[in-house]
């Protein structure tokens, strides 16, 4: 795995000039923030050794490098996912390369159900803990010194400063934000009710399909890191839609300019 990363640090390294130390990696429709990056410059998966490639709708499949504002970025247009098929190892291997390349900041975002009775769909959600309810953790296996500790600490897993700096900027542009716990699951399938009602009964609340392992892998990494997910349907005994792929990009999509100006605020002053 330490050749792998370091064949795909290499290759990029050699496309990019000046290599950011703050990355993003952008849900659901939640793309658009692409296009407020300045000086682009796209790198395909397809492309990128030892990189897999997206096959969900609504995710893209580029590395993006750019400056947000004043700040030199990459952008992760497009994530793995565990329900594709990729073992945890596939799924968080832009993580490591991430590190490898010097990033030492790590912004994520995704589409999640809520099941807090407080939240509406299009809430936007600040990621204050998560829960790992994926039957594998990525960390499993070997453990190489040179990436992280074998027994890392989860105990700020998403970085309280950062936390506190995304609520100042929302209070100072009015937007509502809400703070919760998101509950990471395997999928593919949406939850059931009873599920919705027993994730809220752990002290979940919102659950997706993404994020945690990427967030382990980060933090064992030692990245600051922060989350934000878009509620784009809400979940529970007393809740009778059926949620589909389509209204959740729907959703995200209706919510993005609110994510996307404290995600872009954020990165110009933490």
């Amino acid at each position: 795995m330490l050749e792998q990363i370091k064949q795909t640090a290499d290759y990029i390294r050699a496309r990019v000039e000046n290599l950011p130390d703050t990355a993003i990696i952008l849900g659901t429709g939640l793309g658009a923030l692409v296009d407020h990056i300045e000086d682009k410059k796209y790198i395909p998966y397809s492309e990128i050794p030892n990189f897999p490639v997206s096959t969900v709708e609504g995710h893209s499949g580029n590395l993006i490098f750019g400056r947000l504002g004043s700040r030199p970025v990459m952008a992760m247009q497009g994530r793995f996912h565990y329900y594709e098929g990729y073992d945890m190892k596939q799924v968080t291997f832009p993580i490591r390369v991430m590190k490898a390349l010097g990033i030492s900041t790590l912004f994520v975002s995704n589409a999640a159900g809520g099941m807090n009775k407080e939240f509406r769909v299009g809430d936007v959600m600040i990621i204050t803990d998560h829960i790992n309810l994926f039957p594998e953790n990525p960390l499993r296996g070997k453990n190489y010194a040179e990436l992280g500790p074998r027994f890392p600490a989860m105990t700020e897993p998403y970085d309280k400063k950062l936390i506190a700096l995304a609520d100042q900027i929302a209070a100072e542009r009015d937007i509502r934000v809400m703070h919760g716990v998101y509950v990471g699951t395997p999928g593919p399938t949406f939850e059931t009710p009873a599920e919705y009602e027993y994730f809220r009964i752990i002290g979940g609340d919102a659950v997706g399909m993404s994020t945690v392992p990427e967030v382990i892998v980060a933090r064992h990494a030692d990245m600051r890191v922060f989350g934000v997910s878009v509620i784009t349907d809400l979940g529970g005994k007393d809740v009778t839609d059926v949620p589909t792929h389509e209204e959740v990009q729907k959703a995200a999509q209706a919510a993005q300019p609110r994510m996307m100006e404290i995600m872009r605020e954020l990165v110009a002053r933490f």
